[in-house]
This record gives structure tokens, C-alpha cells and sequence, in this order.
């Protein structure tokens, strides 16, 4: 649904950014500003800055920007009307009446929400259903050797084998098909056209955000048939980078570590265990947006990933990924074990308590692979173990790391510190050098604008661009260039506009400037996606740090912008625009000579 600008004003009033953001990002506070590293993408030094009085964001690597709905909308991956609908939970505002369906004709995430705890409530009642649920408390009970308890405090359940139980249920909870299928709990044949259950003979794992909503569903089958793992797809209540299963739990109990499982009985078996800060992906790989979760509750992750090769890789990227966002990354090695469920059904949590506190670095962990590759009392061997060492021990920034790790090399292959040093520098300066020319392609592409996603005309016309980002900057921050433009004082028109999404920036400043509720450029947020308010804040971000925003200024850009749109038109042959143009050349030739007489 969209809100009212008053509703949307109310929400934003009283929702304190410094808190919010705070709460996903650590702020050190800078003179007027607050600063961290910016939670969009992977910095080593901060350039994500808050501001409290103005109630915006703004970073300036990736040049995200905006209000405090913009942000949430960039974390929770929400669309508007969501971002301002959690923003006024948050802050105990009761929403306007809503229907079923989003102001575009979708399903909303409350109507999901309440249709997933409606779908949890039944899988719940059909596991503890001695008939229905015997198979799947067969598997938790004696194959897992999960408690009642456990069983309990994760919501577990089981889907019937059954085209329609769930469809059936919903059906006369008054939940319609194109309601289910858009939650991903049913599908429709392409035969029949009729509706069926998505998860059918599957014990059921419900996953929960740290809001405590029922978002998606994990599914494992019973015998031997493909998928093993069925898990919800995307819905506009769940994205599946956005998540890791049981952190509604894990947040609780992180300011230690927290440990990155494969799967969900991975995670469950550690809980009843004790260990409850484990968490996993949800059937896909380690993301960034991952990386930035963990990145807000805990410093340091223990991958316990399965011992087979696929999970070894499976461990190297998520190294990689998570040591992107500085986290202390620690890798967890089970001897005699596949998994952690295993290690603890062997072995008890105690053995596994030891294990976890003698946990490798990631250092460690790839060099025991490498070493177990190679016989480095053979020449060759030595040479290419010496080499792929090398080249990990580059990977990493610190100079005091590096030190330490080339000297837990040199003695393991024996070749001095001073011969790997060299090799490593070596190898830094190809990387180095690689990095700066794809900056300086990068750099010459954007100085042309070129890939521009945000504004992909803003390449055919670079000098129009500049004025119109210059122009609309000092509208959005001056009151009085927009009250000059309302009363025709400064003659300015969309069609003056070279580009098409300056065009809706204008056409969206000047009829807010003409609202009752005044002007405020969080309310453009209704309008433009997060990537275009992130752009728009930067116009305001440019034009603040220039010291020259006076009316010349204003009408300087005003005027190049004018004279681009006249010398197009003349170009294209529009003969009155042709005379037009070289009439007012010449008149502004003629008044240079009189006043230089």
C-alpha cells in the first residue's frame, strides 16, 4: 500500500538513524558525523558516514545514500511500503488499514508472514500426529537423537506425502492459490492447472527471522529420492543471501564467535548440545550480505564445514568472503567425524569444546592443505608448495600477519624468510598493478559516465549531465532556488532536461516543494529505488563540499543546461530553434562589446 507523506514524515520522526544504523554497523563519531564501515560493501576503511541532524546516510565508496527507510530497505532487502511498515513496528506506530495485496496487485510480506506461521502450525501438528508423523519423528527422535524439546524450541515439523494436505488446510483458512504459490508453499501443475503442495513427504525446518516471523521453509526427504533438500525460493519475504538459519537464536549468544555450519541438523545438533551460536546458509553458498550479517553480531566465525572436498572448497570461499569484512576466521577440524552431528554423537560436546578452542586460522588451514599436497623434501615439491604458500600469505594486508605467517612457512619448507619475502613482494606488485588498471578503466568509464545503471543516458551528453547534477543538488538543498524555479524567476523546465532521470528527480522536487507537508527528501524514497536515492544523496554530498552554491552558481548551470538543449536542437535541424539560437548568440555578443566600451 503507499502511505501518506504525513504517516511516512511520523515514522521517519521518530525513528533515531544513529540508533538504527548503529544496530548493523559500528559508528565512531566525527566531528558533526558518525563513521564505519559501510555495510553495502566489503572496506578496510571506513567511509560510511551518518549524519544525525540532517537523518541521512551516505557512503563514499559505493555511494550508497539516504534516509533511514533507504537503509533498511538496502539491509532487509524490502521494498518501500515494508521498510516503512517495520520502521513503524519498530517504533510502535499503528499502520493504516491494509489489504491482502500490495499497492502493485502482490502478495505483502504480512500476508506471507502469517500464511508461513499457519503453514509452520500445521507441519508442527502433523509431526506430533501419531499416524501422519510417525516416519518423521522416527528420523529426529532415534535417528538424530533429537529431545521433544528441541524438536519444540526449533518449530520442526513434517509434510504429509500428500498433494493437497497443506493446499487443503490453507484453503479453508481462506488462503487463495496465487496467495500460496506466492509464498512458495504450493505450485500448479501445467497439466491440470490445479494447485499442489510444494513440500510433500519432508521433515520441515521453518526459518525465522530475528524478528521471530516465520519467513521460508527447509524441507529433507526420508528415503533416497532427488531433491535431498528442498528449501522455499525467494519471496518478497525472503531472500536467501539475506539469511542464516537459527540466528533468531544464535544473535543472542555471539559476542564471542559464532560457528557457520553446512546444514541445518548440523546447527540443531549443536544447540541441544549447548553451543548455541551456530548458524548456516540456507542451501547456498557464503554470500557478502553473509559476510555483513555475521560482520554485526560477532568478530570472530568457526567454519565447520563437512570434511569431503566440496566442503573444503565450500570453506576457502567463505575464508575469503568473510575476511573481506575483517572478520577473525577460524576453521574448524573434526577428526573421525563427517560433521559436527556425527562428532557429537561419537564423541560428546565436551571432545567438541576442545576442538573448537583448538581451531586453525585460516592461514593454518590452507597451509596444512597445501602441505599435504607436496613431499617437500623433493625439489619440485618444494618449489610449488613454496609457491601456492606464497601466494595466500600476499593475500593478506597486515604486514605484522604476513611476517608471521612467511616465518611458520620458511620453517615448515625450509627456505629462508628473506627468499619468500621477495616472492610475496613480487606477487603483490603484479596484484597491485593489475587492481590500478582496472581502477583507472573504471575511473575513465565513470569520468564518461559510461555503464551508468542509474542514469544510462548520462554518456551521450557528459557537459548537460554535470549541470543537471549541479542544478538539481542546490534544489535539494536550497529553498530558495526552488521557490525562484515555482515562480518562473529562473526559467527552468523538465524538458530543459537532458536526461530522463533527472527529469524525475526535478518533476519529483518541485511538486514536494508544492505540498502542504513542505519539503523533505526522505519522502522521495516512495518514488525512486534505493540506487537512485543513493544517487540523489550524492548530488546533495557534492554540492555541500563545494564552497561556491551562490544564485550565480545556480544560474550558471541553469544557463549551460538551456544552451546544450538550443545547440541539440539546432543540430537536429529545427529551423526556428536554429534562428533562435544564433539570435541570442548575437545578442549576447553585441551586449560583450558595449560594455567593454
Amino acid at each position: 500500500m503507499r502511505f501518506t507523506d504525513h504517516f511516512i514524515q511520523e515514522v521517519l520522526d521518530r525513528t533515531d538513524i544513529e540508533e538504527l544504523i548503529g544496530r548493523y554497523v559500528t559508528l565512531k563519531r566525527s566531528g558533526a558525523n558518525l563513521w564505519g564501515r559501510c555495510p553495502f560493501h566489503s572496506e578496510k576503511t571506513p567511509s560510511f558516514s551518518v549524519s544525525p541532524a540532517k537523518r541521512m546516510f551516505f557512503c563514499f565508496g559505493c555511494h550508497a545514500g539516504g534516509s533511514a527507510i533507504t537503509f533498511v530497505q538496502k539491509m532487509e532487502n524490502l521494498d518501500f511500503p515494508d521498510a516503512v511498515e517495520l520502521l513503524a513496528t519498530r517504533a510502535g506506530i499503528p499502520l493504516p488499514q491494509e489489504s491482502a495485496q500490495g499497492e502493485s496487485g502482490g502478495i505483502s510480506r504480512r500476508r506471507i508472514f502469517e500464511m508461513n506461521l499457519e503453514a509452520a502450525r500445521f507441519f508442527r501438528s502433523c509431526l506430533f500426529d501419531r499416524e501422519l508423523g510417525r516416519d518423521g519423528m522416527q528420523y529426529f527422535r532415534t535417528k538424530r537423537r533429537l529431545s521433544d524439546a528441541t524438536i519444540k524450541h526449533f518449530g520442526l515439523g513434517f509434510a504429509p506425502n500428500s498433494f493437497g494436505a497443506l493446499t487443503d488446510h490453507m484453503h479453508k483458512l481462506g488462503y487463495t492459490d496465487e496467495e500460496l504459490i506466492a509464498a512458495c508453499l504450493c505450485g500448479k501443475s501445467q497439466k491440470t492447472g490445479r494447485a499442489y503442495d510444494y513440500f510433500r513427504n519432508r521433515v520441515m525446518f521453518p526459518i525465522i527471522d530475528t524478528s521471530g516471523n516465520v519467513v521460508a521453509f527447509g524441507g529433507r526427504v526420508l528415503d533416497d529420492s532427488k531433491p535431498k533438500y528442498l528449501n522455499s525460493s525467494d519471496t518478497p519475504a525472503f531472500k536467501k543471501s539475506r539469511h542464516l538459519f537459527a540466528l533468531n537464536f544464535a544473535k543472542n549468544y555471539a559476542s564471542e564467535k559464532m560457528i557457520l555450519c553446512e546444514g541445518y541438523m548440523d546447527v540443531i545438533a549443536l544447540h541441544q548440545a549447548g553451543f548455541e551460536n551456530a548458524v548456516a546458509t540456507l542451501g547456498t553458498a557464503i554470500t557478502p550480505d553473509h559476510a555483513r550479517i555475521f560482520s554485526k553480531y560477532t568478530q570472530r566465525v568457526i567454519i565447520s564445514y563437512d570434511s569431503d572436498e566440496a566442503g573444503q572448497n565450500a570453506a576457502n570461499k567463505a575464508m575469503r568472503i568473510l575476511g573481506e569484512v575483517g572478520m577473525d576466521v577460524r576453521v574448524l577440524k573434526l577428526a573421525n567425524a563427517k560433521d559436527p552431528d556425527e562428532y557429537i554423537q561419537k564423541f560428546g560436546a565436551d571432545r567438541l569444546r576442545l576442538a573448537l578452542e583448538e581451531s586453525k586460522t585460516g592461514f593454518e588451514h590452507k597451509a596444512e592443505r597445501i602441505l599435504s599436497k607436496y613431499d617437500v623434501s623433493i625439489g619440485t615439491d618444494r618449489i610449488k608448495a613454496s609457491n601456492e604458500l606464497c601466494a595466500i600469505i600476499a593475500e593478506y594486508s597486515s604486514p605484522i600477519e604476513r611476517e608471521v605467517y612467511m616465518d611458520a612457512a620458511s620453517k615448515r619448507i625450509g627456505i629462508p624468510v628473506d627468499v619468500l619475502r621477495n616472492s610475496i613482494e613480487q606477487i603483490q606488485r603484479r596484484r597491485h598493478k593489475v587492481a590500478r588498471e582496472k581502477e583507472s578503466r573504471e575511473a575513465q568509464a565513470s569520468l564518461k559516465n559510461y555503464g551508468d545503471r542509474i542514469n544510462p543516458e548520462a554518456s551521450k551528453n557528459p557537459r548537460a549531465t554535470t549541470a543537471e547534477e549541479a542544478i538539481l543538488g542546490l534544489l535539494l538543498i536550497f529553498e530558495e532556488y526552488r521557490n525562484a524555479v515555482e515562480r518562473g524567476e529562473v526559467p527552468l523546465c523538465r524538458e530543459d532536461f537532458v536526461t530522463e532521470f533527472h527529469r524525475r528527480v526535478f518533476d519529483a522536487v518541485m511538486s514536494m516543494h508544492a505540498r502542504e507537508t513542505g519539503f523533505s527528501p526522505e519522502l522521495l524514497g516512495a518514488d525512486f529505488s534505493p540506487d537512485e536515492m543513493g544517487r540523489i544523496q550524492k548530488m546533495v554530498v557534492a554540492r555541500q563540499q563545494l564552497q561556491q552554491n551562490g544564485p550565480a552558481v545556480f544560474r550558471s548551470a541553469v544557463e549551460v543546461l538551456q544552451d546544450v538543449a538550443k545547440t541539440s536542437a539546432a543540430k537536429e535541424g529545427d529551423l526556428n530553434a536554429q534562428i533562435a539560437y544564433l539570435r541570442e548568440k548575437q545578442a549576447k555578443l553585441h551586449k560583450g562589446k558595449a560594455d567593454k566600451t
